[in-house]
């Protein structure tokens, strides 16, 4: 409870600029359109554009062996900022109407970073 209480402090006094900021966005269709949208994605070029705006630490498609019809989006930004910020791009257009052409519906989460890192308890369980 401690720690939690640090963050959301240090999340409070520094706002949502200070901790990076991942969201999972679980994509899903039929008849192969999430994965459709991932392929044109990349093939547009979008997904480069996106690896390449200010903030972006990460934007990465993920398939389900057990879901063929769900693509996971691991997208990650260094702070809320730079999400505002390709959220106002013309990218987030092109993004809409790919994810409008392949009738996707979207699950999200949202995570933020833990800056005290990993647990020296639980590095034991990490290979390197």
């Amino acid at each position: 409870m401690k720690l939690f209480n640090l963050i959301l402090l240090t999340f409070m006094l520094t706002g949502t600029n200070a901790m990076a900021i991942t969201v999972n966005i679980y994509y899903t269709g039929e008849n192969g359109n999430a994965r459709k949208f991932a392929e044109e994605m990349e093939q547009s070029g979008t997904v480069a554009l996106i690896r390449a705006e200010e903030g972006n630490k990460r934007y990465e498609y993920f398939y389900s062996k057990d879901d063929p019809e769900t693509v996971l989006l691991i997208d990650s930004w260094e702070n809320q900022e730079a999400i505002d910020k390709h959220h106002a791009s013309p990218m987030m257009e092109t993004i809409t109407e790919l994810r409008n052409k392949y009738d996707l519906h979207m699950k999200v989460e949202r995570y933020i970073e833990d800056e005290a890192g990993i647990p020296n308890q639980d590095k034991n369980f990490i290979r390197e």
